[in-house]
Parts: C-alpha cells; structure tokens; sequence
C-alpha cells in the first residue's frame, strides 16, 4: 500500500471488482485518538475537548494532537495526551500504545510500527 497523491488517503487493497477502499489520514488519527481516550487516566488529547464534551460536539476533534504518517501500510503515530491526576504515567501511557495499536490495525488492516505517546499535562479534578 503506497500513498496515493490525493485529498482522500490511502487505498486498501481489495478485490477491485467492487471498487477501492481509500482511507483518509484523519480517519486514522480519530481512530488513534478515540482509542487513547478510552484508557482510563486520559483526561484528553492536547488541544482537545474532555471527554465528556465530545459526544456533542462531534468526532473530528478527537484527531487533534495527533499525527499520523503513513508510507507503505506502515503506520506511526504521535500524540499528545492530557492525564488525570493519580494514574501512573508510564502504565497509562504503554496502555496507551496497546490500545491505539490494536485500534487501528484492527480498523483499518495497515501495520502500526510506532505509536509515541507525550504527556503535556495533569489535570486535577476539581473538588466539589
């Protein structure tokens, strides 16, 4: 699988008497970026909303502090993640790694290779 030089991805092999299948870079990174929310102690992506704002405002924000390269069905991803105060680090961020790496393999059929997580911030819940 190559790159193809459009707005629209990268094509999925598949028995072409149907048509192709083109997935887009940020389909990619919103899979990443839902899986990442997902673990317990991710507060939220950087630059992104909470979790709790993204049911009503929709999926397109989960892609952001994410970036997503792709060559050859081999995929890399870097985030940047927001953690909840309390939770390990290092356990959160290699459950991390697992989800957004099984996610997308399991989604989308292309190999990850790296998935490198970055933490910019705890966040303190606030006492009521």
């Amino acid at each position: 699988m190559s790159k193809e030089d459009n707005q629209y991805g990268y094509n999925i092999p598949t028995d072409e008497s149907f048509g192709q299948v083109q997935i887009a870079d940020e389909v990619v990174a919103i899979i990443a970026g839902l899986a990442a929310t997902e673990v317990e102690g991710v507060a939220s992506m950087e630059g992104n909303i909470t979790k709790e704002l993204v049911g009503k405002l929709g999926m397109k924000n989960l892609s952001k502090g994410v970036k997503v390269a792709v060559l050859d069905g081999i995929v890399n991803v870097d985030m940047t993640l927001n953690l909840d105060y309390g939770y390990s680090i290092v356990k959160t961020s290699k459950k991390v790694q697992e989800k957004v790496k099984a996610s997308i393999e399991n989604m989308t059929g292309l190999t990850v290779a790296d998935v490198n997580v970055r933490i910019a911030g705890v966040t303190m819940e606030k006492r009521k």
